[in-house]
């Protein structure tokens, strides 16, 4: 199985005082040295959360922006590998359907990158460590792609407790055309937090890009409140960049099942003292999330 490109837990935490999304990725990636990551006979696949057709706006936090989008393509453009491709499977109504009504359409089309709607074939059939699905069918890119790219926006979750970079691959990916709308068909559901775990060993995700500007609080994945805060996170370890995000929202790794049974599997780094972090300090960025969503400064270790 193919692991990550760098094993190592380096973690940009970005804030961008004028809420600018873009600039704030861009300060990550730059953080992390992302340029020396990808090569050029590499095939990229960037999985954004368009979970459905929502269109993005100062108030929703639904799906990741197209501006920002585009700014991810054209960083990765710049770096000349041999194919990029767009590619993620709507689990709320077909990709399609999101695509155009978000946007994301003329953003590819502009960009000139690929597409693919991981909710149909050709298939692959992957082995999971989970009991129902113990496998599941998923697109035939998974054995071209060299390097997968997780972007998606931090949200509390009424289910798995908190969205971030290693769900949107872990539902992304699975085809609703096997697994249905909202893909519930086959168990993924039945004990998601188990399933979301072993789809994190199942695909490796090589970088995460974490934005909370806007996170969705209170709820989601759909319907929760969106508030700006700036900030970004980055990182070559996914685990290791929802450890931070679960901070925000109030949680340490232990309070999150997947990221709890992750840990137990030393898939990767939940420990902070074990983490590279770079830009924001952490303590400071609690600060920044918590008082731009609750209006006064909330951190998870509040001796420090």
């Amino acid at each position: 199985m193919r692991q990550r490109r760098r094993m190592n837990s380096d973690i940009a935490i970005t804030h961008n005082e004028d809420k600018n999304e873009s600039q704030a990725i861009l300060d990550g990636l730059n953080s992390i040295r992302a340029h020396e990551m990808i090569h050029k006979d590499d095939v990229v696949v960037i999985t954004p959360n368009w979970v459905n057709k929502s269109k993005p706006h100062p108030k929703d936090a639904t799906v990741v922006g197209h501006d920002s989008l585009r700014t991810l393509i054209q960083y990765v453009k710049n770096l000349n590998p041999k194919r990029i491709i767009a590619a993620s499977g709507s689990g709320g109504h077909p990709t399609l359907e999101v695509m155009k009504a978000v946007g994301y359409e003329e953003v590819i089309q502009s960009e000139g990158i690929e597409f693919l709607d991981l909710n149909y074939g050709p298939y692959t059939t992957i082995s999971l460590n989970h009991d129902r699905p113990a496998q599941t069918k998923i697109n035939t890119i998974l054995n071209d792609m060299t390097f997968l790219i997780s972007f998606t926006q931090l949200k509390h979750h009424e289910s798995a407790t908190m969205s971030a970079s290693i769900k949107n691959i872990a539902m992304g990916w699975p085809p609703a055309e096997i697994h249905g709308f909202p893909k519930k068909g086959l168990g993924i559901h039945d004990n998601l937090h188990s399933f979301i775990a072993a789809m994190a060993d199942a695909i490796p995700i090589d970088l995460s890009i974490l934005s909370c500007n806007p996170a969705m609080i209170g709820t989601g994945p759909t319907n929760g409140l969106s508030r700006h805060t700036g900030l970004v996170v980055c990182g070559t370890d996914p685990f290791s960049v929802d450890t931070i995000g679960a901070r925000f929202l109030g949680f340490k790794p232990e309070a999150v099942q997947y990221l709890n049974l992750c840990k137990k599997l030393k898939m990767g780094v939940t420990d902070i003292e074990q983490m590279h972090l770079m830009g924001m300090d952490l303590i400071e960025a609690e600060k920044q999330f918590s008082r731009a969503v609750y209006g006064e400064e909330i951190t998870i270790d509040m001796s420090n």
